[in-house]
């Protein structure tokens, strides 16, 4: 194992691996300044720790678990400033691009995700959005795969009763695992 990260293979991760940590971070958190922060400071991590991370093992699950620990960090940091008014609560940072892009149905379903318990949501949005297979996210989220599959299935059910006519949960995902979403 390499433990040292040239420049050069350092600038080919972020430029590579950046747009999904920063899509994960601005999904998990719907606040594009902290999304960036979160981004940055994920690399800044990755580029430290790189010496432990096993080349024989996928890089996508290793770089979301800095990603989700850097982002439940820097969230837990922004209530307890929040909490002594040392920092005053944001409004939302949506950019009018990311509205946009959104249509009402999708803006629907991100408000139902939006809703989910915290450990539902991670595993949808590392599942669908991330695009991790499941072994890969109960890897990052440092969980059983069962555990994983379990909460997918509570998340997919809520969101199932919540947005009924949202199409997004009826299609089969290819990879390692092949189920029905509906």
């Amino acid at each position: 194992m390499n433990s040292q990260l040239s420049q050069e293979a350092a600038r080919e991760m972020f430029e590579q691996y950046s747009p999904y940590v920063y899509r994960t971070a601005w999904l998990l958190t719907k606040s594009d300044a902290l999304a960036d922060d979160i981004t940055q400071e994920t690399f800044i991590q990755a580029f430290r720790k790189y010496g432990t991370y096993n080349p024989d093992k996928p890089f996508k699950p290793w770089i979301y678990k800095i990603t989700l620990n850097t982002m439940r960090n820097m969230v837990r940091k922004r209530q307890w400033l929040t909490l002594f008014g040392i920092m005053p609560e944001q409004a939302d940072e949506r950019s009018a691009e990311h509205v946009v892009m959104e249509g009402e149905e999708q803006a629907q379903l991100r408000k139902e995700i939006d809703r989910l318990p915290r450990k539902l949501r991670e595993v949808i949005v590392l599942h669908f959005y991330a695009g991790l297979k499941l072994g890969e996210a109960a890897e990052a989220l440092e969980i059983p795969l069962g555990t994983c599959k379990s909460r997918l299935h509570a998340g997919l059910t809520k969101l199932r009763k919540q947005v009924p006519q949202n199409d997004f949960f009826q299609y089969r995902k290819g990879g390692d695992e092949v189920y029905d979403r509906g």
